[in-house]
């Protein structure tokens, strides 16, 4: 993979702007907790980078078929630029307050809605099919490299300065338009020229619907993810369960990323080649098994297996779902089917966090997650029932009998 220039240009262009905005959210959390020491806030700025993709994403997809992907993730992350250059010059004049810290956050949620989906959709145009499930094993380690240090080197620049924090939001941000700016892919269908309308807004939902392998794919991450996410109250494991403090916290909240890491480092060298839709399934029931685990345990260091196992079961549900996905899409319609996948990704997280803080609320935050991680085996067992076509899949590439 790393012979093809314009993968690795693309690869590198993720890394540094997903680094920077890792960076950029724990700066903008910090801040906006210091200035004014509320937690309804801080779920705000969270709020309104969602809101925008949830109601921006299918017309974002559309622009992303009809439009250069390239441009549109360059204009994206020269956008972003633009915004922590403000940032910088809102600290050097004291201009810094809550209702900025809140625009800034919803022009970030702007921006992502339309880069997401062009983001998406450029990969495949990059490799050929043969080396899609590489590749996107590849681009999930580069994710979840970014996922990890992104907040530590966040943090640490922060107790610098704050300036430090955003100056190098800054010079990250150029640094993947410059190499995205080099990037070459292959030009988009000519059919993705056709004029606005709700019609072909929505085409992208009508492909998924009709699609019961890409509708199986999404749908499962989307209620796998609702039920089974222990993230949002994994502060409340931290203190009051495994007894430890914040260094306990973050290591809870790595615990996953490290998994994942792991296995995309392994889908890497060996991608997998038969029986995919059981591995698919497998990992999802894997998934919500481990979360059990992690919701009966005491001891921090099974908790921490646990939550790594979640997040190496999640690598494979992830890598197989969003291959097949990409490999089911006509090209002329990847903006369109991943704005679709990115309003559900979005929806499970920020969705699956407030069913975890509620059940937690009604019940409590074991008999809550241990819910969770039932919810999810079921649903893996459900949706093998419902969507044999996927839970039969052999190859990622579908061949004659997958259909």
């Amino acid at each position: 993979m790393f012979a093809n220039k314009s993968f690795v240009r693309f690869w590198l262009s993720r890394i540094g702007a997903g680094v920077a905005s890792q960076m950029l959210m724990v700066a903008l959390a910090w801040q906006m907790y210091e200035l004014t020491s509320s937690a309804w806030d801080l779920g705000l700025v969270g709020l309104y980078q969602f809101c925008p993709a949830l109601v921006l994403s299918l017309l974002a997809g559309h622009v992303a078929d009809r439009f250069p992907r390239k441009n549109i993730v360059m204009i994206a992350w020269f956008t972003q630029a633009i915004v922590v250059l403000g940032i910088l010059l809102a600290i050097e004049h004291g201009a810094l307050t809550r209702d900025f810290l809140l625009f800034i956050s919803l022009l970030l949620g702007i921006v992502r809605a339309f880069q997401n989906p062009a983001q998406q959709a450029i990969l495949p145009t990059l490799v050929s099919t043969h080396h899609l499930p590489r590749a996107m094993a590849l681009n999930s380690m580069g994710y979840q490299a970014s996922v990890m240090a992104g907040p530590a080197i966040g943090g640490l620049l922060f107790a610098l300065s704050a300036e430090s924090v955003y100056l190098a939001c800054l010079v990250l941000y150029a640094l993947s338009a410059y190499w995205l700016l080099r990037l070459k892919a292959q030009a988009q269908s000519e059919e993705s020229n056709e004029p606005v309308s709700l019609e072909s807004v929505l085409a992208g939902v009508v492909y998924v619907w009709r699609r019961k392998v890409i509708l199986g794919s999404i749908t499962l991450d989307l209620f796998a993810v609702l039920l089974g996410g222990a993230t949002a109250l994994l502060p409340i494991y931290a203190k009051d369960i495994l007894h430890t403090g914040p260094w306990g916290l973050g290591l809870l909240r790595a615990a996953p990323a490290v998994g994942a890491l792991m296995v995309s480092v392994y889908l890497t060298r060996w991608p997998l080649k038969k029986k995919v839709g059981r591995h698919l399934f497998g990992a999802i029931a894997v998934f919500g098994l481990s979360t059990c685990v992690f919701a009966l345990s005491e001891n921090f260091i099974l908790s921490l297996l646990a939550l790594m196992v979640s997040g190496c079961a999640d690598m494979v549900s992830v890598v197989i779902r969003h291959t097949i996905v990409q490999l089911e899409t006509p090209e002329n319609m990847r903006g369109r089917v991943s704005a679709v996948n990115t309003v559900f990704v979005g929806a499970s997280n920020q969705l699956g966090e407030f069913e975890s803080g509620a059940t937690a609320a009604w019940f409590g935050p074991v008999p809550a997650v241990v819910l969770g991680g039932v919810g999810t085996i079921l649903i893996a067992v459900l949706w093998s029932h419902w969507f044999k076509s996927l839970y039969h899949r052999d190859q990622l590439i579908a061949t004659r009998e997958d259909k």
